[in-house]
């Protein structure tokens, strides 16, 4: 017997996967403490497989929802995009809290690290040379996947599909440049506060711009197969805000980290 309903909301079915998730990133931090403490690895290698099983099974859910049962309407369209700028929100906070104590570190030095910022015998790199050159690619990943969503608005796939890929290929290439960096840098993460909130800052940073390409490949995936149109494409644009918030971070931490201490 069907039930009808006089709303256009979509009522989810009970699921295990937040249940399951939530208790899984409990025991990535327990398996974390357990790999830094006595370099126990196999329990957090076990759950980050686990966390990467659910995250999949879950999202296949929600896209067996929206593509295929048509349960996504007009409303719930915008309040996934009112959820989506909420969490861009928390990000953005999220990153306030290192720039806080980065700033205040800077501005007010403590006597334990001489009063003088950055701390005595911090090498920094030349903003000039690789950081110049990621950010130039950064920001240039941002072009091409703003070019991939107006072609796909205009349903030009093959343009749409073009500049994706630039983009995941951009968002690889700056991944491999920090690494590189990060082998050439001249101080590591126990090397004062400038250290350990440098590399706080930017592997972060780092993780999110992993995050924002495995993102964009799914969309790719989703695109070429059909799954995603120029009318309903939520999971694209969710990919796009998501990336631009990576570029302004950037921005802000090439200006802070890099630009300000060589001058």
């Amino acid at each position: 017997m069907s039930m009808k309903k006089n709303h256009p909301f979509h009522l989810v079915n009970p699921s295990p996967w937040p249940l399951i998730l939530s208790i899984n990133l409990m025991n990535i931090l327990f398996s974390m403490l357990n790999w830094f403490s006595m370099n126990i690895k196999f329990m957090i290698i076990l759950n980050l497989l686990i966390l990467t099983i659910s995250m999949y099974q879950w999202w296949r859910d929600i896209i067996r929802e929206s593509t295929f049962q048509g349960y996504h309407t007009l409303y719930v369209y915008k309040l996934m995009k009112m959820g989506m700028i909420l969490f861009i929100i928390s990000e953005f906070f999220f990153f306030i809290s290192f720039f806080w104590t980065y700033f205040h570190s800077a501005i007010s030095p403590n006597i334990e690290i001489g009063s003088i910022w950055p701390p005595k015998m911090i090498n920094m790199f030349n903003p000039y040379d690789i950081p110049l050159l990621n950010s130039i690619i950064l920001i240039s990943s941002g072009l091409t996947i703003t070019w991939s969503h107006h072609s796909l608005i205009n349903n030009k796939m093959y343009n749409c599909l073009y500049g994706l890929w630039l983009s995941i290929t951009l968002g690889s290439y700056f991944t491999y440049i920090q690494l590189i960096e990060y082998s050439e840098a001249k101080f590591c993460f126990n090397d004062s506060i400038f250290g350990s909130i440098f590399f706080m800052m930017t592997g972060f940073h780092g993780l999110h711009v992993i995050i924002g390409i495995i993102f964009m490949f799914t969309c790719y995936y989703r695109i070429f197969y059909g799954y995603i149109s120029k009318m309903h494409h939520f999971h694209f644009e969710a990919a796009s805000w998501y990336w631009h918030f990576v570029d302004i971070i950037w921005l802000f931490l090439y200006i802070s980290l890099y630009w300000w201490m060589f001058n």
